[in-house]
C-alpha cells in the first residue's frame, strides 16, 4: 500500500483526493496546507493526518509519495524538497514555471532514485487511451495535421479575483493552460517545434495591466502540422484534439470524454452521404449514452474531469511493479514545458512584460479597512473610498492585491481571519472596517467556523481595536423572497429556523444575527448591508442569482422569468456602503442597496442581446422540479454515498431564488439619501455595455 500526502488542500486537491479514494494500492495518509482549518478539513474527509509545514509531514515519515498541488511558483522548491527527502512526488500541471526548472526537479528525482510524475490528468482519459490506440493501429492513416484546442471562459480575467498566481503574468495564462494541450502533442507526436506564436485580445486588469484572453501556437512534429488555440473569452466550450490522417478524421472532446471518428465508407454516390451521417449520428448517441450511464451508475461522481485524475493515478500507483507510464513521465514533463518556453520565446515582449506598478512617493495612513477588498464589491469600494480622500487597508490571503495604480492610498495586508490578536493588530489606526468576507461551504458545521466565527472574530477584534464602525455586507438571499404579493423592508425580518434554507442564506443570516447580539449586548458600532444582484465593470456574466448557467450561452432561470429582479449597480453598492460608514443614525440599523425596479430576467438577457448582439439562450426553471431533483440528489448522497453534513433546501427557498417578492427601498433613501440608478438606459449602458460581459 502507497501512503500519499496531499501538499496543498485547494480546490484541485479535492479532485486528486477523490481520484486516490478510487485507486487501488494506495491510501491517503496526510494533507499539508498553511491554512490548519484547510489542511484539517480535507483531513478529516480523506481519515489522514493534518499538517500545516512540510518539515513536520517529511518528519513524521507517514508518506511514501506527494502530491503537489500548491500554486505553481512553489512546485520546484516543494518538489526538491520531497525528493531530497526520498519521496516520490506527482506534481500538478504546470510542473514549474519553465523548462529549466523541470529538468532540475527530474535530475533530482534521478539522484535520489524516485519517480517524478507530471499532472497532465486528461491523458488518463478512456477516450484519448482509445484516440491513441486509433493512431498507432493505423486506422486514421498517416497524420497530416492536428488542432487542439482549449477554448473555454476564463471569468477572473474579466471580474477577479486578480491576485491569483495566473494573473500575476501574462505568460502564467500560457504556463497554466498550455500543458493541457501541449500533453496531447508530446504524447501522440514526440516533442514539436514550434514555428510561430501570438497573444490575442488583450483585456486590462485594474490598474491598466494588460493580459491577454488568446493565444494562438503554430508548430510540427515530423509531418505533423499543429496548431495550439486558447481562447479565455466568454465562449462556447470547445476543449478538442481534431486528427486528421488518410484514412480518417477524428475529434476528442476530452471535455466531455467523447470520440467520434469520420471516415469515408464504399457505398454508392446517392447512399454514401446518408451512410456517413448515419454512421456520425451512431456514434454520438453510443457516446451519449455511455456516457450518461457512467455518470447515472456512479451517483454523479464519475464526470469526464473526475475520470481523468482516476485513469491518471491508475496509471502512475496502481501497479507499482511496471516501468513508469511514459504519459506522466519526467521526460514528458520536460518536453512539455519546453514546448511552452518556445512558444513565450516568440511572443513580443510587449505581450509579456508587467506594466510597473506606479511609484510610491508616501506610505499610506490606512483609517478604513476592507476585509475583502479583492472581490467584486470590495474593489469597487475601495476605488471609491480613496477617491473619496480616504487611505485604505485590504485584508487578503496574500500581499497581491488588484491596486498596482494605487500605492500611496491602497495597503494590501496578509492576516488570518481566524487569528483574534492578529486582526486586532492590524486594525490599529482603523476608524471603520468593512467586512465583505464570505465563505462557501458544504456543510453547516464549516459554516459555523469558516464564516459565522470568523464574522463574529471581526467584530470582536473591532471592538478590541476601537473602531469606531463595522460595516457588515450580508445578502437579500436571507430573507424569504417566494411570496410575489408581498413586499420586502428592513422590518420583514428573517426566519427563526433557518435550517431549511441554502448554505449560503442561512450563513449570513446567522452572522447577522450574532452581530447584532454583540451590538445590544456590548455596543459594537454596526451597520449591516444586503446588497441585490450587484451587476456592472468587473461583474461576471454568468451570475448564479439570475439562474443555473450552462456555459456562457445557455442559461435556465430561476422561475419564469416574469418578475422583476433586484438588479442593483455596483458603483451605486459602493456609494450605500461609504453612507452607511459616515452616517451616527446608521448604528444598530440594516439597509437593503436593492436599485430602483428595472429588468425582469428575461427582460435583462434580452438587454445584453440589444446591447452587445450576443443572444444567449434563455430557458425557464421550474422550481418545484429543481425542488424535486434536488431531493433525490439529497437522498443519493446521504444513503447511497454516505455523505454527512447535508442540508435540504426547502421548496420556499428555491421558490425564493427566482425573487418573486419586490422590495421597498425607503429607508435607504430616507437615512443615507441614497440614490440609485433611476434612468433605465444609464443602468442598461453601466450593468451590459461598460461591464465586458463577453470580453471582447
Amino acid at each position: 500500500m502507497t501512503r500519499i500526502g496531499l501538499i496543498g488542500a485547494g480546490y484541485i486537491a479535492s479532485w486528486h483526493a477523490d481520484a486516490l479514494k478510487t485507486t487501488p494500492g494506495v491510501t491517503i495518509a496526510a494533507v499539508c496546507d498553511l491554512s490548519e482549518s484547510a489542511a484539517q478539513a480535507l483531513a478529516e474527509d480523506c481519515g489522514a493526518q493534518a499538517f500545516t509545514s512540510l518539515d513536520a509531514l517529511i518528519e513524521s515519515r507517514c508518506c511514501d509519495a506527494v502530491h503537489i498541488l500548491t500554486p505553481p511558483d512553489l512546485h520546484r522548491p516543494l518538489a526538491l524538497q520531497c525528493l531530497a527527502a526520498g519521496l516520490e512526488v506527482l506534481v500538478e500541471k504546470p510542473v514549474a514555471q519553465s523548462a529549466i526548472e523541470t529538468r532540475e526537479i527530474l535530475a533530482a528525482a534521478e539522484a535520489a532514485g524516485k519517480h517524478f510524475h507530471a499532472g497532465h490528468n486528461f491523458l488518463g482519459l478512456p477516450s484519448y487511451e482509445r484516440l491513441k490506440a486509433l493512431v498507432q493501429d493505423g486506422t486514421l492513416g498517416r497524420i497530416s495535421s492536428a488542432e487542439i484546442t482549449w477554448a473555454l471562459p476564463l471569468s477572473p480575467l474579466r471580474a477577479g479575483p486578480y491576485n491569483l498566481w495566473l494573473l500575476r503574468e501574462p505568460k502564467n495564462l500560457l504556463l497554466e493552460l498550455g500543458p493541457h494541450l501541449v500533453a496531447f502533442a508530446v504524447d501522440l507526436f514526440g516533442t514539436p517545434e514550434v514555428v510561430f506564436a501570438e497573444a490575442t485580445k488583450p483585456v486590462a486588469l485594474p490598474g491598466g495591466d494588460l493580459r491577454p484572453q488568446g493565444f494562438r501556437i503554430l508548430a510540427r512534429a515530423g509531418a505533423v502540422d499543429i496548431t495550439f488555440t486558447i481562447s479565455m473569452v466568454e465562449t462556447q466550450d470547445d476543449r478538442a484534439v481534431m486528427l486528421r490522417g488518410s484514412s480518417g478524421r477524428a475529434r476528442l472532446d476530452y471535455a466531455s470524454d467523447v470520440l467520434v471518428v469520420e471516415r469515408e465508407n464504399s457505398s454508392d454516390l446517392v447512399l454514401n452521404p446518408l451512410h456517413k451521417q448515419l454512421n456520425l449520428a451512431w456514434q454520438r448517441f453510443r457516446e451519449g449514452t455511455r456516457n450518461a450511464f457512467v455518470q447515472g451508475s456512479s451517483l454523479n461522481q464519475g464526470g469526464p474531469y473526475a475520470l481523468s485524475f482516476r485513469g491518471m493515478d491508475a496509471a502512475i500507483w496502481q501497479d507499482r511493479s511496471l516501468p513508469q507510464d511514459a504519459r506522466f513521465s519526467g521526460a514528458s514533463a520536460v518536453a512539455v514545458m519546453q514546448v511552452i518556453d518556445d512558444a513565450l520565446a516568440l511572443l513580443p515582449p510587449e505581450v509579456l512584460a508587467i506594466k510597473a506598478p506606479a511609484v510610491q512617493t508616501r506610505a499610506p495612513k490606512p483609517t478604513a479597512m476592507v476585509i475583502g477588498g479583492t472581490g467584486f464589491i470590495g474593489r469597487a469600494l475601495t476605488r471609491r473610498l480613496v477617491a473619496d480622500g480616504h487611505d485604505v487597508r485590504v485584508l487578503s490571503r496574500g500581499r497581491h492585491g488588484p491596486f498596482p495604480d494605487l500605492p500611496d492610498q491602497v495597503e494590501t495586508k496578509g492576516v488570518s481571519l481566524y487569528d483574534l490578536e492578529a486582526l486586532t493588530e492590524a486594525m490599529q489606526g482603523i476608524d471603520v472596517v468593512f467586512n465583505l468576507a464570505k465563505s462557501m461551504d458544504k456543510t453547516w458545521g464549516e459554516a459555523l467556523i469558516n464564516d459565522v466565527g470568523v464574522a463574529t472574530r471581526i467584530g470582536m477584534a473591532c471592538e478590541k481595536a476601537g473602531v469606531k464602525r463595522l460595516v457588515y455586507t450580508g445578502t437579500i438571499a436571507s430573507y424569504d423572497m417566494s411570496k410575489r404579493d408581498r413586499t420586502i423592508t428592513e422590518d420583514t425580518g428573517f426566519a427563526a429556523d433557518m435550517s431549511d434554507r441554502n448554505m449560503y442564506a442561512r450563513s449570513k443570516a446567522e452572522c447577522e444575527r450574532q452581530l447584532m447580539k454583540l451590538h445590544r449586548e456590548r455596543g459594537l458600532p454596526l451597520t449591516i448591508a444586503r446588497p441585490g444582484i450587484v451587476v456592472g465593470p468587473g461583474g461576471p456574466l454568468q451570475h448564479w442569482g439570475i439562474g443555473r448557467w450552462h456555459g456562457a450561452g445557455a442559461v435556465r432561470i430561476w422561475g419564469p422569468g416574469d418578475n422583476i429582479l433586484p438588479f442593483v449597480l455596483i458603483d451605486d453598492v459602493a456609494d450605500g456602503l461609504v453612507r452607511m460608514a459616515s452616517r451616527p443614525s446608521a448604528v444598530g440599523e440594516s439597509f437593503n442597496l436593492v436599485g430602483e425596479p428595472m429588468l425582469t430576467a428575461r427582460g435583462y438577457f434580452n438587454a445584453i442581446h440589444e446591447a452587445l448582439g450576443a443572444r444567449i439562450r434563455v430557458d425557464s426553471g421550474n422550481l418545484t422540479a429543481f425542488y424535486l431533483s434536488d431531493a433525490v440528489k439529497y437522498g443519493l448522497k446521504k444513503y447511497a454515498l454516505r455523505k454527512t453534513g447535508l442540508e435540504r433546501p426547502s421548496l420556499a427557498d428555491w421558490q425564493s431564488r427566482a425573487h418573486f417578492s419586490p422590495f421597498a427601498i425607503d429607508k435607504p433613501k430616507a437615512m443615507l439619501d441614497w440614490r440609485p440608478e433611476p434612468d433605465r438606459r444609464i443602468f442598461v449602458e453601466k450593468a451590459i455595455t461598460q461591464a465586458n460581459l463577453i470580453g471582447i
